[in-house]
């Protein structure tokens, strides 16, 4: 009896030991499934990477979820793909589980695709869309734009500054109403000149309208939120020897002697921390549409250079800038 037994025992040995493999096998497929990078798709602005600004944050926010194992991500530029809708299709074609569109701009071309498309997920930054797909990042830019109205106000000598957009746009005038708010909070009796320049691209044309501003209308400090076209505003300030405010990143290194401060919209953060997010929560958004402002870090000014401030224009920096975060002040919009 017992060598019968412990001849029954012997025989299920395999068995038991298959079983257990079996099982360890699908547990392991289980966890690399769940560990495997999800794949994201970015449709860049219309100048693409190189911008200095907006695109070239975005992508960094995408490196860094890349770096970290979160993601993979290709990306499409419309100097190559010609259009928006081609840009879109083409990473649902690629299989994308995130595609995201850069700009209000491409607000259309997103949602025609999404909605042809309504089982994949879509991000679109600052704008929002009503798709029950497509979730959003906005940011209070006229919380920054604000902050940087402080500063040409503190730094003017002439109490007449600048504003330079790219085009006129919803989005757009936030930023000017919002400087417009920040330079009379401090020089009330300062005049706000703005101009719309009706190009994202062309150094050049910032070039001769900020020529215009300093020549024609006593401009000394120059607030551009105009991408490339911003670019040629920053150095013209330089070559006339004025200041100028950079937009989205910290573009002091443009020109050396004239930026005295950026207003920095952290693009690469919000997007860093959106898509991490939906790594995180198994291909899910956290929210639908996802705000950043300065108490969310996805605003904020770039260090004060070229000028100095007194302790008493610091401090009403500073003062200013806790209450906006509190929501003791609230900035104008319209």
């Amino acid at each position: 009896m017992k060598k019968r037994a412990l001849l029954l025992t012997f025989r299920w040995i395999p068995i038991v030991t298959i079983f257990a493999l079996l099982v360890s096998a699908c547990g392991q497929s289980d966890v690399q499934t769940k560990a495997e990078p999800i794949k994201v798709g970015i449709v860049l602005s219309d100048i693409g990477l190189g911008d200095q600004s907006y695109s070239d944050a975005a992508f960094r926010g995408l490196v860094k979820a890349r770096d970290e194992g979160k993601i993979v991500f290709e990306y499409r530029e419309i100097t190559e793909t010609k259009t928006y809708d081609a840009a879109f299709n083409q990473l649902v074609q690629e299989k994308a589980d995130l595609i995201i569109g850069l700009g209000y701009m491409v607000k259309d071309s997103l949602e025609a695709v999404a909605k042809k498309n309504p089982d994949r997920k879509f991000l679109i930054v600052d704008e929002t869309s009503e798709l029950p797909n497509v979730a959003s990042i906005t940011f209070k830019a006229e919380e920054g734009s604000f902050m940087a109205g402080v500063v040409a106000g503190l730094t003017s000598r002439t109490e007449q500054v600048g504003f330079l957009g790219g085009a006129e746009s919803p989005l757009l005038k936030k930023f000017e109403i919002g400087y417009r708010a920040g330079v009379q909070s401090v020089k009330p009796n300062a005049k706000v000149t703005a101009t719309y320049a009706g190009d994202f691209g062309k150094p050049e044309l910032g070039t001769k309208i900020a020529d215009d501003m300093i020549n024609q209308n006593q401009i000394d400090v120059i607030f551009a939120a105009a991408g490339l076209t911003g670019v040629g505003a920053l150095q013209e300030a330089q070559k006339q020897h004025k200041f100028a405010i950079g937009v989205d990143s910290d573009q002091f290194f443009i020109a050396e002697k004239a930026v005295v401060t950026s207003m920095i919209k952290n693009v690469d953060t919000a997007i860093y921390t959106v898509v991490k997010g939906f790594a995180d929560h198994q291909r899910k958004f956290t929210e639908k549409d996802m705000v950043f402002g300065l108490a969310e870090e996805g605003i904020g000014l770039a260090p004060i250079r070229v000028v100095t401030l007194n302790p008493d224009q610091q401090k009403v920096m500073d003062d200013l800038m806790e209450k906006i975060k509190s929501g003791t002040l609230t900035v104008p919009t319209q």
